[in-house]
């Protein structure tokens, strides 16, 4: 885990609004929280440098490290030396997929009286485009859909407000297909992007919280067995006579992919925030556990809970699957469902949290019968800990809503400055502050 000094920290006014579109797992809020004088703005999702800066020296220096490390800011070594001070370069790519995931939640209709709720609101060829993007190097190549397999109880049909669609739009697979972008970028890349919690179905699955076991074809022979979360698997494995399963749709649009792209560099960045950041985490393991050939696949995901225990966290690393956790300290969301019992006494310290335990000094057959109880987790991948209590003392530590936003995640990511460079950072391809 990484925690980020507050040496390390730039503080400046919070320029943000955030509305309950954004809010992921955390609960519905009834009023927008203002932060800004600013109007609306469109965002980009096209590049981390800007080329009409002028500099061109600067500009062609960015984008051959770029070129040049993108392993390293993919994961490759687990993103050694890049975290503690934030790498100027990886701060500006995980922005790059944030807004991705923001994308995800500009497409979705949260409108519950609209007869497309729940589905996309543009049309594929030109989504990224129609939901606020000047431009895009990215072209979407398939819409993503969820299916719960938890039916709403009948008594909620008495409320329209709860009404909700078993299967729902998620989110999209995109493919880099710029041909200046891929040289900027060392790679073709490929990106899926999942949205947070939106409907009541997809609610009374994140409250399935203990631990399930992965089916057979997700799960390795000879090994302890991995266990995931009940809810966040069936979002992802459930299918019906209608619908494909997400997992289907991901396995056909991979196998494609690496069909097409088998002679090129190839990357797959699977991203998500709150419900879509467990998605992430889920999809990743499954391609590289289900494509021998498959690339370097990384998991960038934003407030995101847990997913799955210790078993699930060490075939996770085996696969060679890379994860990037971004975490906001005052963010509850992040940690749950269940508990943590963690064997390094130094690393739940400095957690600080209630919900982890020190497994060094506990009896074997404790730990056992805790971990029986199927609500024993583990923690996954690299920690990227930030806090809205230092950068952003304005919103407060008891506001769940605003500390799990999107927004609020992007903003602190955005506002970050390292030792070098403690400056505030204008937020180029912004969100848009409606």
């Amino acid at each position: 885990m990484m925690r980020l000094s507050s040496g390390n920290i730039f503080k400046s006014n919070c320029n943000i609004i955030f509305t309950k579109q954004h809010m992921g797992l955390a609960l519905p809020i009834s009023k927008w929280y203002t932060l800004s004088k600013f109007g609306a703005r469109r965002f980009n999702i096209t590049s981390s440098w800007n080329p009409g800066s002028g500099h061109c020296y600067v500009a062609d220096r960015a984008m051959a490290e770029l070129r040049d490390r993108w392993m390293e800011f993919q994961g490759i070594k687990n993103w050694e030396g890049l975290l503690d001070p934030l790498d100027d370069d990886l701060r500006k790519e995980i922005l790059r997929y944030g807004e991705f995931v923001e994308a995800a939640y500009r497409c979705f209709d949260f409108d519950m009286s609209s007869p497309s709720y729940a589905t996309c609101l543009y049309p594929k060829s030109s989504m990224l485009m129609d939901c606020g993007l000047d431009k895009s190097a990215y072209k979407v190549i398939k819409n993503l859909y969820a299916t719960c397999a938890t039916r709403m109880p009948r008594w909620t049909k008495r409320f329209p407000n709860l009404a909700s669609p078993q299967s729902s739009w998620i989110g999209y697979v995109a493919v880099c297909d710029d041909v200046e972008e891929i040289a900027r970028l060392g790679r073709r890349d490929v990106v899926i992007a999942y949205r947070g919690t939106a409907t009541s179905s997809e609610w009374l699955e994140n409250l399935r919280a203990t631990l399930t076991c992965l089916p057979d074809d997700m799960a390795p022979e000879n090994y302890d067995q991995p266990m995931v979360q009940s809810g966040f698997l069936s979002l992802y494995t459930t299918n019906t006579q209608r619908d494909q399963s997400l997992q289907d749709t991901i396995r056909e649009q991979i196998g494609n992919i690496l069909d097409k792209y088998s002679d090129e560099p190839l990357s797959i960045t699977v991203t998500g925030h709150s419900l879509g950041a467990a998605l992430a985490t889920l999809t990743a393991y499954d391609i590289t556990s289900k494509f021998s050939d498959a690339p370097i696949v990384t998991v960038v995901s934003f407030g995101g809970p847990r997913v799955g225990n210790k078993s699930f966290r060490c075939q996770l690393e085996k696969s060679g699957t890379n994860v990037l956790r971004i975490v906001n300290s005052d963010d509850p969301i992040t940690k749950v469902p269940g508990f943590v019992i963690d064997d390094d006494v130094d690393d739940v310290e400095e957690r600080g949290t209630s919900h982890v335990a020190a497994g060094g000094g506990m009896p074997s057959w404790l730990q056992k019968c805790m971990e029986d109880t199927q609500w024993v987790y583990a923690e996954v991948g690299k920690e990227l800990r930030l806090s809205s209590k230092d950068l952003c003392p304005q919103i407060s530590k008891g506001d769940v809503a605003t500390c799990h936003d999107l927004k609020t995640y992007l903003h602190l990511l955005n506002n970050f400055a390292t030792v070098e460079h403690k400056r505030e950072q204008p937020y180029q391809g912004n969100v848009a502050l409606i």
